[in-house]
């Protein structure tokens, strides 16, 4: 019987020295991880996402991912603008002539995005092509990168930089990168 005390203090001992024990924190994500998660995540649905057969598809994905305070801005614009109303309505600006384009013109779009690695928490960085081949062959690329701060899954901030375009539009105008938060002239 001293034999099985022994053992029994010996491995209550040996528990509460160990460092082994499951704490709170770990059950909370990364945000490093869920930051690059969610950007992953929007960017793969912008992608896989047919301007040709909806633009809504968009509009649903900018709903599910951008907080109601979203703030949106670009190199070219002079105040960035405030709130999930004001850039959704910028969005919808330019998605829906892009949808015509593509739906009655006959113009070819594709979208491309490249991850560009970071080492801060809550905040990522984009590189993005979009397409546009015309009926006549002409083609338009359009050029940016985009600037994201999160918060849990939610995109809080976006600023898009380095904005080229190469070849003529085929619009007869300028165009914007698709999440479009430069101001219209």
């Amino acid at each position: 019987m001293g034999e099985s005390k022994r053992e029994a203090q010996t491995s209550q001992s040996s528990m509460s020295d160990q460092r082994g024990f499951i704490s709170a924190n770990q059950f909370r994500p990364d945000p490093y991880m869920q930051s690059r998660t969610a950007e992953g995540t929007l960017n793969a649905a912008i992608v896989h996402a047919d301007i040709s057969r909806s633009y809504e598809e968009y509009l649903e994905i900018f709903d599910a991912f951008y907080a109601d305070n979203v703030e949106g801005s670009s190199e070219t614009t002079e105040e960035p603008i405030h709130g999930k109303a004001g850039v959704r309505s910028l969005i919808f600006g330019f998605l829906v002539p892009l949808h015509a384009m593509a739906e009655v013109g006959g113009v070819s779009i594709s979208v491309q995005q490249t991850p560009i690695p970071g080492d801060v928490i809550d905040e990522t960085h984009s590189a993005w092509t979009l397409e546009l081949v015309g009926a006549t062959g002409k083609v338009c690329t359009v050029n940016w990168r985009t600037f994201r701060k999160w918060n849990d899954s939610r995109v809080v901030l976006e600023h898009h930089y380095d904005y080229q375009q190469r070849g003529e539009p085929l619009s007869g105008s300028v165009l914007e990168p698709p999440t479009g938060f430069h101001k219209s002239s």
